[in-house]
């Protein structure tokens, strides 16, 4: 297991198998960025044609490993390239980059710019989350990682500073959690067993003297009857594996602010009755990927010990084919009364996330977001890598700023007014889950998720493209599932529990 240090120190001066620094592009071509001037002045004169022989630019995702012949007292130097704009994303990017370079060394320190608690968590945060691997079902556990990793600062010995050290590598390890589960093969976390794993991390969190209260509920397929939660039952009618609500409550005695957090936690979507093509369904394991950020994010605020109030709601169900699936054309009865048409069977999320927040809005909570995997419309309006946020604008806003601090790109999108005529367009049902028209899909689905929640402050994070990277690995984010959001549910946390 590796094990994470903070110091300040002389990079050219420090002992380790590898030490990483950081290129900026500039107008006059590359130059070592701020945190490894120790290096450059090491190598002094030879370090620009240095650079220049060996073609580094400094581009985003750039990296090269010299061997360093006794310049400094590491045997290998590692360069990362930072682009144009060495900010706290630039950082964070880079450190995952580099920490997928150097596997094989017993230690290495990172000299990427450090000099402020915001660059510490960038650089500690991103390296530990670029290494991250999923070997749960493979044989060789995969390469090794390094014994020990130094993160250089000269403002190590601040109070502020250690505590982004800290709380960066809490925030790391949800994250990574949050890609363990959806990396999980589907039959192996059906709800069921996603409502144990997230009862057995509660009790892991909660145990020992001094440790965060955070309680739990699971109802099961016959409470949730009892409760009348038709969109989640709906959903899982079709599945062997029946439907959960996991509900998490966190409630400091000092709370300033309540605040309600509802994801999208469906195991597996096959489409139901309105199946997907099969190529589509390769990735629909990370279709829960909105509950496992929710719930994480939920620890970390405990284990922060934020003075906020947290009630949290997960809806799991399996979206399955079978002569019990729902139908098209069936109307649900969702938890609260609210009468829906289906039409679409693959578009269930919004079902079971409409309990839900029925749920939380019943909590009084001061604002609710919301987190799913929830539409393609969003990730052909906005790519694989960015996040829709739609909402009550003033929520939307803090959103984005957090998303911002948190290193995870979000983009505001619209509700517009026509969206209330779509899903009002039934003639049989208080409300249409879906109309089949072609444009704004995403739009429609943000406005049917607004009929939930009471008009109190809210926001809808759309993370269908970010969720999961079928591609190779960049910056921080490896293959698979990518835990996105959980850092911007802290960060927004934070901000909250100081307003």
């Amino acid at each position: 297991m590796t094990t994470y240090t903070l110091r300040s120190a002389n990079p050219a001066k420090t002992r380790c198998d590898a030490v990483v620094v950081g290129v900026v592009q500039t107008a006059k071509g590359p130059e070592i960025a701020d945190g490894g001037g120790d290096v450059a002045a090491a190598y002094g004169r030879k370090l620009r044609p240095l650079l220049s022989s060996l073609g580094v630019t400094g581009k985003t995702g750039e990296l090269l490993k010299v061997p360093t012949s006794g310049a400094l007292s590491t045997p290998l130097l590692v360069l990362v390239g930072l682009g144009k704009k060495p900010d706290a994303s630039a950082v964070r990017r880079a450190a995952g980059v580099a920490s997928r370079a150097v596997t094989n060394a017993a230690s290495v320190a990172l000299a990427l710019p450090a000099d402020s608690p915001d660059l510490v968590r960038a650089v500690t945060e991103g390296h530990l989350l670029g290494g991250y691997t999923y070997t749960a079902y493979k044989k060789d556990s995969g390469p090794k990682r390094p014994g020990e990793v130094v993160v250089l600062s000269s403002v190590a010995r601040r109070k502020e500073t250690v505590a982004a050290f800290e709380e960066a590598q809490l925030v790391a390890r949800a994250v990574a959690t949050t890609r363990d589960w959806v990396n999980t093969p589907p039959g192996d976390l059906t709800p069921p067993a996603f409502a144990d794993a997230v009862v057995a991390a509660t009790k892991e969190l909660t145990k020992g003297r001094g440790a965060p209260k955070v309680a739990i509920k699971v109802y099961d397929e016959v409470q949730l009857a009892e409760l009348g939660c038709g969109g989640i039952l709906g959903v899982g009618a079709g599945s062997s594996a029946p439907p959960r609500l996991v509900e998490l409550t966190y409630a400091p005695k000092d709370a300033k602010v309540h605040l309600a957090l509802v994801g999208k936690g469906i195991t597996f979507d096959s489409g139901g009755l309105t199946i997907k093509p099969a190529q589509s369904m390769n990735e629909m394991k990370s279709d829960m990927a909105g509950a496992a950020a929710v719930v994480q994010a939920t620890f970390v605020i405990a284990s922060l010990g934020l003075p906020i109030k947290v009630s949290t709601f997960a809806p799991m169900a399996e979206n399955m084919v079978s002569g019990s699936a729902t139908r098209p054309g069936d109307v649900l009865s969702m938890y609260g009364g609210t009468t829906v048409e289906i039409s679409n069977t693959d578009a269930e999320g919004r079902l079971v996330l409409g309990d839900a927040l029925v749920r939380a809005t019943e909590q009084k909570p001061d604002v609710i977001l919301d987190v799913a995997t929830l539409t393609g419309h969003m990730v052909v309006a906005l790519g694989d890598r960015v996040s829709g946020v739609m909402g009550s604008p003033e929520v939307v806003d803090d959103v984005l700023a957090a998303a911002a601090v948190a290193g995870e790109e979000m983009w505001p999108m619209p509700i517009p007014e026509a969206m209330t005529d779509r899903i009002h367009s039934s003639k049989i049902a208080d409300l249409s889950q879906h109309d089949w028209v072609r444009w704004g899909g995403g739009l429609f689905a943000a406005a049917f998720l607004r009929e939930f929640t009471a008009g109190l402050p809210w926001a809808h994070l759309d993370i269908a493209g970010p969720s999961f990277n079928s591609g190779a690995a960049w910056g921080h984010t490896t293959s698979g599932g990518t835990g996105v959001a959980v850092g911007t549910l802290v960060d927004y946390a934070r901000k909250l529990a100081e307003s």
